[in-house]
């Protein structure tokens, strides 16, 4: 029998807010039975097993960051927009550090074609067209910036710039701005 209230909704969310407690990594169809107090066996009428929660919570991930970044891009370009949807990865990954994770958890190419993460490519590319850059350079950009974003926002996140001044949105900022000049100023090989 199925225990009143438990819904495939539910149970990702939960998984969801119990990666960001305790780490992505961490997350099971046993820990969440634990949460709910429920046995295991009763989880199984809404989810196939703890690979199939955490594909689902990935794909709750990359919805919700390409929901925020949506908004923060509305009637922006240039440095503006491209300031904005940094900020909202970095944001992001401060806020819900398990969920961030989640977004970069590796899907089979099919549930891939059929998430959000193809508004993700989309948004960075209509950030890119604000630069004049057209193919094969906007590919290479859009990989410069996920590079940059991801990289900058998991050395902060583990306390790579907490030991030294200048402060880290000191640094970001300054990223930022430089990035801006790079793209600005792509060079043509």
């Amino acid at each position: 029998m199925v225990r009143a209230g438990l819904t495939t909704e539910r149970l990702v969310r939960a998984g969801a807010e119990l990666a960001d407690e305790v780490g992505f990594d961490q997350v099971t169809v046993s820990a969440l039975a634990r949460r709910f107090d429920v046995k295991v066996a009763s989880l199984y009428s809404h989810l196939k097993n703890s690979h199939d929660l955490k594909t689902r919570i990935a794909l709750l991930a990359l919805e919700e960051l390409a929901d925020h970044a949506a908004d923060a891009l509305a009637g922006r370009a240039g440095k503006d927009a491209l300031s904005a949807y940094a900020n909202v990865y970095r944001d992001y990954a401060r806020e819900h550090p398990g969920r961030y994770e989640a977004a970069r958890f590796r899907l089979d190419p099919e549930t891939a074609a059929a998430s959000a993460g193809g508004r993700h490519a989309q948004m960075t590319r209509a950030i890119l067209r604000g630069y004049d850059l057209g193919e094969p350079d906007q590919t290479h950009a859009v990989r410069l910036l996920g590079s940059v974003f991801h990289g900058y926002v998991s050395l902060e996140t583990a306390g790579g710039f907490s030991h030294s001044a200048p402060d880290s949105q000191e640094s970001w900022t300054r990223i930022l701005d430089a990035l801006d000049t790079l793209l600005r100023t792509w060079p043509t090989p």
